[in-house]
């Protein structure tokens, strides 16, 4: 351990390693605090901090009288990065609009020709049940599952886990906007038919009209945010 590092940094720079080197993989249990801290010439308090640190990460999970483990719960990670760089740096909706739009645009991209029939099925669901649905609530619920679903079926972790860290953000500080955009003469019809050629265009491999679908579907919201 150098003078600058501290002690519980040795620990999660050990974790890290072991991570990369093929040592500990995904689910496997952590080594016990206290060989940990023998090992790494440090006390259990430091393993202890370090640990509480790659807690809130999402790389380790602890079970109640079963240890610690590796894990991959990096989206409520995620969520509070996205709300800290909101609240911290003025990311207007028009921002967080911008970047998930180019999520999805990948997304849809990828989706394409890849769902499977039980897929394409579920979506279609999610569309009928928007269309049915009564309050603003539950059809931005239904909208949300069908974009969760492409970004689910782009195969694409990275994407899939960051737009719903993203909805979560705007759900959590700009409750009204979705409500607005919803209210707005004619986009729920506009919105109903993207959605609908957006899901055809993945089930019959047409990336072209899948992401004319996906531009109708944001300029129905950007329009509403010029207002």
């Amino acid at each position: 351990m150098t003078t600058s590092e501290k002690a519980y940094e040795v620990v999660i720079d050990f974790i890290k390693k072991q991570i990369s080197s093929g040592t500990l993989r995904l689910e496997d249990r952590l080594p016990p605090e206290r060989e940990l801290a023998e090992e790494l010439g440090v006390s259990r308090n430091s393993v202890r901090e370090a640990l509480r640190v790659l807690d809130i990460l999402g790389v380790v999970s602890s079970r109640q009288g079963a240890g610690n483990y590796v894990s991959s719960h990096f989206e409520s990670s995620l969520v509070e990065m996205l709300s800290l760089m909101y609240l911290l740096q003025n990311i207007g909706y028009r921002d967080l609009t911008d970047f998930r739009y180019g999520l999805e645009r990948q997304a849809l991209t990828h989706a394409v020709g890849r769902a499977t029939e039980t897929q394409v099925r579920e979506m279609e669901e999610n569309i009928r049940a928007m269309e049915a649905a009564g309050e603003e609530s539950l059809k931005a619920a239904y909208d949300k599952n069908i974009h969760y679903a492409i970004a689910k079926i782009s195969g694409n972790v990275l994407i899939n886990d960051t737009l719903q860290a993203l909805s979560e953000v705007m759900d959590r500080y700009i409750v009204d906007v979705r409500g607005k955009i919803l209210r707005r003469p004619g986009n729920q019809a506009r919105l109903q038919d993207a959605h609908r050629r957006m899901v055809s265009a993945i089930r019959d491999g047409d990336l072209d009209s899948g992401l004319h679908a996906l531009d109708d579907h944001f300029r129905c919201i950007y329009e509403s945010l010029e207002e």
